[in-house]
């Protein structure tokens, strides 16, 4: 570390707090709204609460190609903008210190966390996308033992109806049981039991028995007087159905890793859809990828604000761009891969135009004096601010109007 000078280890020290903050956050907002829909999911298909988790771990490599970034941008911007705040920047700046020399060590963060997350879109985000599908898939077909839904009939391999009226002990303990068992010969058991239980047998993993208790059984034969039996105990076995094993990774593009997608994507043996699908997919992944080295150099343009301000129309400003050009990335891609477009013009123009974009504004901050590339807004904020201020001052109704919606 003594090698690292000290204004380094300063500036890391002040990038790497805000940037894990904000990492964490914007990881947790993003599995909190995946995590109600899949909670609704699950409990309507029936399934074990504990398959939430494991979908939801399963898209975290998604959720962090999206973070990290954030997290870079706002790490990088909330410690500059301290720098200048605090007058410090001014300093350093005075001493002979560039913008560009104080960015070493956020770039040197930038390119290691675009290495990360080359890794993580390239390889971990396709392959923890198979095994979402591949939970999905046994949600819904039933393999997670998702089948048994309380209040309704469910049909068993065909010759069994079998309604429960509720369920205690999470699930363990069933109350209120009737089945209807018919065979090929058309026999027909109607059987009725106060409570019950499934088991699994280890000898036999495509069966389980379920275990009734203080019930009776009504027997019903062609030609002949049905029969009634009482039973405190009775095992019922149910042959559970077969399911399909799920299909081998890749049916998507996005289950693709970077050199498959290279392979199909420029193969004249595959469909012309399937190609441009798979260079959209490429296209994109990059450019999310190498735009994070533009990060650094937006986060300074917009973290410094005018003298003797501490607006942060900056920080605003900047998670408004950053979203933004995802969302145009994304429909970049959705268009490309319908045919529509070339793939690198629909992906590579806006990040083009975006870097330009970008240049020019840290070119601003850097090397004109006085220059803030947001420095319009910043001025149609500071008017909007006054007139504002100056309407709740002539109008005390509005103004009381505003306290109460504070206090609420």
């Amino acid at each position: 570390m003594k090698l690292i000078p000290a204004i380094d280890r300063y500036i890391f020290r002040l990038v790497l707090m805000p940037m894990l903050a904000v990492f964490v956050i914007a990881a947790m907002l993003l599995m909190l709204d995946k995590m109600l829909k899949l909670f609704d999911f699950v409990a309507a298909m029936g399934g074990p609460v504990n398959v939430v988790f494991r979908m939801l771990a399963n898209m975290m490599p998604e959720y962090a190609s999206l973070a990290i970034p954030l997290g870079l941008l706002l790490g990088v911007l909330l410690a500059f903008r301290k720098l200048a705040t605090s007058s410090e920047l001014d300093v350093l700046r005075a001493v002979g210190m560039s913008y560009t020399r104080l960015l070493r060590v956020p770039y040197a963060m930038a390119i290691g966390l675009a290495v990360l997350n080359f890794a993580i879109v390239g390889y971990l985000q396709p392959l923890s996308r198979y095994y979402y599908e591949q939970l999905n898939y046994q949600l819904v077909s039933g393999a997670l033992g998702a089948s048994i839904k309380i209040g309704e009939f469910t049909t068993l391999a065909d010759r069994m109806a079998l309604r429960i009226e509720r369920s205690e002990d999470e699930g363990r303990r069933l109350m209120g049981i009737f089945a209807r068992v018919a065979d090929s010969k058309g026999q027909v058991l109607a059987i009725s039991a106060r409570e019950g239980r499934f088991l699994s047998l280890k000898d036999s993993p495509d069966t389980i028995v379920l275990r009734l208790a203080d019930g009776e059984i009504v027997q019903n034969e062609p030609g002949e007087t049905p029969r009634v039996l009482t039973f405190s105990q009775h095992d019922l076995p149910i042959d559970l159905p077969a399911v399909e094993a799920f299909r081998k990774r890749g049916g998507k593009e996005r289950e693709y890793f970077l050199p498959e997608l290279l392979k199909i994507g420029w193969s004249d043996h595959v469909a012309e859809s399937v190609r441009a699908s798979s260079q959209a997919s490429f296209n994109y992944r990059m450019v999310e990828v190498v735009m994070m080295l533009m990060m650094p150099l937006l986060a300074v343009a917009l973290a410094v604000p005018p003298k003797r301000s501490t607006s942060t129309l900056g920080v605003f400003v900047s998670i408004v761009m950053v979203v933004a050009y995802h969302k145009v990335n994304e429909y970049g891609q959705s268009v490309a891969s319908l045919g529509r477009v070339n793939p690198v013009l629909a992906l590579w123009g806006p990040f083009a135009l975006f870097a330009l974009l970008i240049g020019w504004m840290y070119w601003r901050i850097a090397y004109v004096p006085g220059g803030q590339p947001i420095g319009a807004l910043e001025r149609f904020a500071a008017t909007a601010g006054k007139q504002l201020r100056r309407f709740f001052r002539r109008h005390p109704g509005a103004r009381k109007l505003a306290g109460m919606r504070d206090a609420a």
